[in-house]
């Protein structure tokens, strides 16, 4: 599947732009996974976001975090595939580009990741290793990984 690729702070994000990001995770994160939490917590406005997309529609995201906002290094946050673009690669495509674009809005460094556990293996397979034991966050269970 080919993916329009879309990269903007939260300035530069139209409502429509806005509006769709925060329908995918809401469906994704509050409805499928049944968990409750406040998406909205005062840190996109500080970074930026990517956007894969496939005739106009959101296929996948990823939040972009600077230094120092979530974990000391740049991180990659709120990582979501749509449930109509699972199976097709997107969620790797999606990782592969959100690390590029960290290191070229950010520059060179570490990246750490807050993961569900579940997806230790691919998290793994894109280069990131487990530095904490498996926690709680908002009743699912996760690890904090760094790709170095």
């Amino acid at each position: 599947m080919e993916f329009t690729t879309v990269v903007k702070s939260f300035e530069e994000l139209s409502p429509i732009e806005l509006y769709k990001i925060l329908r995918l995770r809401n469906e994704v994160f509050v409805v499928e996974q049944n968990c409750p939490y406040q998406d909205a917590d005062n840190k996109d406005p500080k970074c930026c976001h990517l956007m894969l997309l496939k005739d106009n529609e959101l296929m996948a995201y990823a939040r972009l975090v600077p230094p120092g906002l979530s974990f000391p290094q740049m991180s990659i946050g709120r990582v979501v595939t749509s449930p109509k673009a699972r199976g097709t690669g997107a969620g790797r495509v999606l990782m592969n580009t959100a690390i590029e674009q960290c290191h070229k809005i950010f520059g060179e460094g570490n990246i750490q990741i807050g993961a569900q556990a579940y997806l230790l293996k691919f998290y793994s397979s894109l280069g990131f290793n487990q530095v904490s034991d498996v926690y709680d966050e908002d009743g699912i269970p996760h690890i904090d990984m760094i790709r170095a």
